[in-house]
């Protein structure tokens, strides 16, 4: 597995789209807990991002990742500016100057986002936040030890998502 700057790029447009897309969604559930503004925040935020990062010259991976850092600070109000301005402000520290990443250092830093956002946030697993997709999504990268990760997606696990996945939007 290699993460370069343009795999970066990539995944943060792919990320930009999906906010785009499930903007309403984002919004209908942080009005049912909150202010109601996390979709419309996040994708204005992903959108001035990408648009930056476009602008950008060069495939330091920690430059692109601080970049965006940056932009969220800046543009998304409420807790999710600070926290995943956070997340990738850290990542991009962790991954500064490197032009490829392998496994390994994605996980390290991963890992250094991950207690970035905790710090921030004084939230632990079981908090009902962002940490609790991103402390499994790290274990499973500590679990690895650094080698490729197994690339076939187990069937039951996969028709599990789509089981819980279709109820969910049946029933919203």
């Amino acid at each position: 597995m290699s993460i370069t700057g343009p795999t970066v790029r990539d995944w943060l447009h792919a990320f930009a789209d999906g906010v785009a897309e499930r903007r309403a969604e984002l919004t209908k559930l942080d009005t049912a807990i909150g202010d109601g503004d996390h979709g419309t925040n996040m994708d204005r935020g992903m959108r001035k991002a990408v648009e930056k990062l476009d602008a950008q010259e060069g495939d330091d991976i920690g430059a692109l990742l601080k970049t965006v850092g940056m932009t969220l600070v800046s543009t998304v109000g409420g807790a999710a500016g600070p926290l995943y301005g956070t997340l990738f402000l850290q990542l991009g520290t962790k991954s500064g100057g490197k032009e490829e990443l392998d496994l390994a250092g994605w996980t390290e830093a991963l890992g250094a986002a991950v207690t970035g956002v905790q710090a921030r946030g004084k939230a632990q697993a079981g908090d009902k936040t962002m940490l609790d997709a991103l402390l499994p999504a790290l274990e499973a990268l500590q679990a690895a030890k650094g080698e490729d990760l197994v690339d076939h997606q187990d069937p039951g696990a996969t028709s599990t998502h789509m089981l819980l996945d279709t109820a969910a939007k049946a029933f919203a």
